[in-house]
């Protein structure tokens, strides 16, 4: 399966993922408690790789299974760091409102460079960066406000803790994603065997956040093995499958390709998901959205395209005419 098929298709459930939250919705609230959607994505995720990796068990060849310790004990702490990174995007919303936040989060596509680069030692070159950094502006320009309204003031009004805490999330976003695909490329392992560890952990921590909110609350809606599916719909279910399918999507990615192809799948999702909502759900389209999309659409071909067919290289000799002969000097 070509990589960019693979990308293509996140992209687009990337993109569905905001549109079919927001259906889900009745009357502009959620009549089922949202915790429960990643938890249900995990099992969804850890289902369908146990039972892909019981398909290669029926194979030829038995896929290659690392069981040991050392390894295994590596496997959550993708989940820790999302899990404080949870955290952290709660706290820094106490102190930006949510337009800065969502501006500042474009923060991640340069910081994964960056740990990409140091703890991956992949190399970029000079285009490739400033793609990166195209990126960014374009996203970012993508959601900024018209400078007529208020909320185009308060980018920059925001106190310094809101600032130190947006970078911290971009950090651990980046840091989660990087630190995955070193997982995943750490050994010739079967990506369902390494799937199949990654989202235990990742059901378990979730389990572990319902409990916790279940204390917190009080038990005053009960148990939540009790209410996990109240409130359920069609459109709720979609919500599950579609986080879940994109996760394993993700996973392929990890494993094949790269963190810098699914930066640039979930950025292509936002902006087509903006497009979306014109038609769905009357979004007013800006020049601001227009202008996104050129200049993430120029950085798309400045990162992924050949150099020679971005630099217009002189032929380094030519051919002397015929009728030229060399000539010696006494």
């Amino acid at each position: 399966m070509r990589w960019y098929f693979v990308a293509a298709l996140l992209t687009l459930l990337t993109s569905s993922q905001g549109i079919l939250t927001t259906l889900s919705q009745t009357n502009g609230r959620y009549r089922y408690d949202y915790a429960t959607i990643p938890f249900l994505a995990e099992i969804f995720k850890l289902l369908v790789s146990s039972f892909l990796l019981w398909k290669e068990f029926q194979g030829s060849y038995p896929p290659r299974m690392t069981t040991e310790w050392k390894t295994v004990r590596l496997f959550p702490i993708p989940s820790i760091i999302y899990l404080i990174h949870n955290n952290v995007q709660f706290a820094t919303l106490t102190f930006v409102d949510p337009s800065t936040y969502q501006i500042m989060g474009n923060l991640k596509i340069v910081t994964t460079g960056i740990l990409f680069r140091l703890f991956l030692k992949r190399k970029l070159s000079n285009l490739q960066w400033m793609a990166i950094v195209l990126l960014a502006v374009g996203t970012t320009t993508s959601q900024v406000k018209g400078c007529g309204e208020a909320t185009c003031d308060s980018i920059f009004s925001s106190p310094i803790q809101g600032y130190m805490l947006g970078l911290l999330s971009a950090c651990l976003s980046a840091l989660a994603g990087v630190y995955t695909e070193y997982l995943m490329k750490k050994n010739n392992d079967s990506l369902y065997w390494q799937n199949v560890q990654l989202y235990t952990f990742g059901a378990i921590f979730n389990m572990l956040r319902l409990v916790w909110d279940d204390f917190r609350l009080g038990f005053y809606k009960g148990p939540w093995w009790q209410r996990l599916f109240n409130g359920y719909t069609l459109t709720t279910w979609l919500v599950v499958l579609n986080l879940g399918s994109s996760g394993l999507l993700v996973s392929w990615l990890m494993k094949y390709a790269d963190n810098i192809v699914k930066v640039y799948s979930t950025s292509m999702a936002m902006l087509l998901t903006m497009i979306l909502s014109i038609y769905l759900f009357s979004f007013q389209p800006t020049i601001q959205l227009f202008l996104g999309i050129i200049i993430c659409m120029m950085s798309v071909h400045m990162y992924f395209a050949p150099p020679q067919i971005l630099i217009d290289m002189p032929s380094s000799s030519k051919t002397a005419p015929d009728t030229l002969k060399d000539v010696v000097v006494e």
